[in-house]
């Protein structure tokens, strides 16, 4: 079975293949002193990517863990701990920012655990790079489990409202080198990092024809996830207030039988959703059975939105691994005055 699912993205992993100029920054943590299962699939996923280009796996796991991923991986990738000086509320952040500082390449590709490029998106997001600062490509779940079409519609209606936020993004390092990296004490990352890049005057680019596979979570950290994703929200606070809207208007239409006007708000929802599926060519990556489950999602997304802002108010914050989170992200206008000298002194050197 060994190289089977590596074929199934496309991967030949027998093909001899030329070096990419870039390197891959896996920041990870596994809870508990034994590694999981699904960690000899993105071992395999790792060997594949150590003969394209260089690979840094930072491993915030603890001890016993850390050891028997070393010696799984050790001359195959980079595996080192986070820096000491790194260590950030949001663990991932402290990871990413150990990538960077070892980084021998100017473009980075930062992914998560359960991301699977194959060779053609790996390709494409790096030359991309040329274009932008930061790369932001398409996430689509493969294989595809109930729960998984049940969170599509995610992706879709955020692919027409300005773009996937995947759990990988292509980012050049001179530019978050020069910003002292992004603050690590926030829930969504990867936003926090393009508006860090942004607010230094880089170039974002949203490849909505970029598309790369991601591995479905059990159901379990599914269910999970659902209150996490949707406090994200509270950095833009327009969404947030839709979302919350959702569930006292739909209990107002329903109450007073205005089943037509129900009816109409969640049509209007799929067919953003099936929008997006179309959009970039999309279809060729998404089933249109994921845009029917909008309404499901879109009520779940509602119901998660209010416990997120009980969340906010009775804890402080989101719950993430022990701690509290409570920002989602820094506000641009925020970032932007942060770093407004640097831009006006890159503006300087520039002209």
């Amino acid at each position: 079975m060994r190289g089977g699912r590596a074929r199934a993205l496309g991967n030949d992993v027998s093909a001899p293949v030329a070096r990419l100029e870039a390197t891959y920054i896996l920041p990870l943590r596994v809870d508990g002193e034994s590694s999981p299962e699904w960690l000899d699939d993105l071992s395999e996923y790792l060997t594949w990517l150590a003969d394209r280009l260089e690979v840094l796996v930072v491993d915030g796991s603890p001890a016993g863990a850390f050891a028997q991923h070393h010696a799984r991986w050790a001359g195959r990738v980079g595996h080192v701990p986070p820096d000491a000086d790194q260590l950030t509320l949001n663990g991932k952040v402290g990871g990413v920012l150990t990538g960077v500082r070892l980084a021998h390449s100017e473009r980075l590709v930062i992914a998560d655990e359960d991301v699977r490029y194959d060779d053609g998106s790996l390709r494409r997001l790096i030359g991309r790079l040329a274009e932008a600062e930061v790369v932001r490509p398409q996430n689509h779940f493969v294989p595809m489990p109930w729960h998984a079409r049940w969170d599509t519609p995610r992706i879709l209606i955020n692919r027409m409202t300005g773009g996937d936020w995947p759990g990988t993004l292509g980012v050049r390092r001179s530019l978050l080198v020069a910003a002292g990296g992004y603050d690590g004490a926030v829930l969504f990352e990867n936003l926090e990092l393009v508006r860090t890049i942004r607010a230094l005057g880089g170039r974002e680019l949203v490849a909505f024809d970029l598309y790369v596979s991601r591995r479905p979570p059990e159901a379990g950290h599914f269910w999970s996830q659902r209150v996490r994703q949707a406090y994200d929200e509270f950095a833009r606070p327009l969404r947030l207030a839709a979302w919350l809207a959702l569930l006292p208007g739909g209990i107002l239409l329903t109450a007073r039988r205005w089943w037509a006007a129900a009816l109409a708000v969640l049509f209007a929802a799929t067919a953003l959703a099936e929008a997006g599926r179309r959009r970039a060519g999309g279809r060729a990556v998404f089933s249109v059975s994921a845009s029917l489950m909008t309404p499901l999602w879109l009520i779940e997304r509602s119901i998660a939105a209010w416990l997120a802002v009980g969340a906010r108010l009775f804890l402080g914050g989101m719950p993430y691994r022990g701690g509290i989170l409570s920002r989602a992200a820094t506000p641009s206008r925020v970032l932007e005055l942060r770093h407004a000298a640097m831009r006006a002194e890159a503006r300087w050197t520039s002209a």
